[in-house]
């Protein structure tokens, strides 16, 4: 089982969007030996996705109704193999907790949607996917070759 975490800063926009749409490639493609979380750099704990976040990921075909924010921690990282980072910042804290090579930022980074409407969370969850595609793609590469 690989876990992979993804990282912003609230853990209400970028990241569990990120998530929700990363299990739904993965799922998509029949990949199942794959955990996910997400957390932020700054959140508070136990806040929702916000509004526009879940509205975007659910058209994407992702449901994070069900998410909780969380700060990122010691732990959640020790215990993932692979973290994605919306912003070198969020890159920088998560490799402060852990080792630097399993820290990646998110193929050039992904702005934040915070407090724009929902055209803005939707060009951002789209954003989120085209750059998740090819990572998920590769996954199912490696799960052909085992």
């Amino acid at each position: 089982m690989i876990k992979v975490v993804f990282v912003c800063t609230g853990n209400i926009c970028r990241s569990p969007m990120a998530e929700g749409i990363f299990k739904s490639l993965l799922r998509s493609r029949g990949i199942s030996d794959v955990e996910t979380d997400s957390a932020g750099t700054g959140a508070f704990t136990g806040l929702p996705a916000s509004e526009h976040a879940v509205t975007a990921a659910s058209e994407l075909g992702a449901d994070i109704s069900g998410h909780r924010s969380k700060r990122v921690n010691q732990y959640l990282l020790d215990e993932s193999d692979i973290i994605f980072c919306m912003t070198k910042e969020h890159a920088k804290i998560a490799s402060d907790f852990v080792d630097r090579k399993k820290v990646f930022i998110l193929r050039g980074g992904v702005p934040d949607p915070y407090g724009g409407n929902l055209d803005k969370y939707r060009a951002c969850a789209a954003e989120i996917m085209k750059k998740l595609i090819p990572i998920a793609d590769s996954f199912l590469t490696m799960n052909n070759d085992n």
